[in-house]
């Protein structure tokens, strides 16, 4: 099965939802995800998506009362998407994001901060692993809130 939308309820019963290949694929980067995720951050299952998130305990007050989402990684029904809210938050780390990308010598497939891939090899791992790296959790937070306050 291709997950679109999945209603499993902890990540394990979302990767066992997926076909082999996308289990493999889904499963890498989480671990280069995992092994690089800054200290506070934590693993859950919002939207149907593997999802990295700030603790409600840590910032509580969100525009959708939802822990706010740092990183997803998801199954679309055509590639998968890695989602980097980093990214799309801070023009000077998307900037730097696409310029690394691009120098990697692949197709970078990107929205406004959704990385799509079709197999493994198209997404380079060392660079996921520096971005997932970057933000702390009270830098994310500190933007976050600076954005929130900025609009009307």
């Amino acid at each position: 099965m291709i997950a679109v939308h999945s209603d499993a309820v902890s990540v394990e019963e979302y990767l066992s939802e997926l076909d082999d290949v996308r289990q493999e694929a889904v499963s890498a980067v989480r671990q280069v995800i995992l092994d690089n995720l800054p200290v506070g951050y934590e693993e859950i299952m919002q939207y149907g998506m593997i999802s990295y998130v700030v603790p409600l305990d840590v910032l509580a007050d969100t525009y959708n009362g939802q822990p706010l989402m740092y990183i997803a990684l998801a199954s679309q029904k055509q590639y998968m998407s890695l989602y980097l809210t980093n990214v799309y938050g801070d023009e000077s780390v998307e900037k730097w994001f696409k310029e690394r990308y691009l120098a990697t010598g692949k197709k970078l497939n990107m929205g406004k901060s959704c990385v799509r891939f079709r197999k493994l090899d198209d997404l380079p791992l060392e660079l996921v692993a520096e971005v997932v790296a970057r933000t702390p959790i009270d830098e994310f937070v500190t933007t976050y809130q600076a954005s929130r306050s900025a609009r009307p």
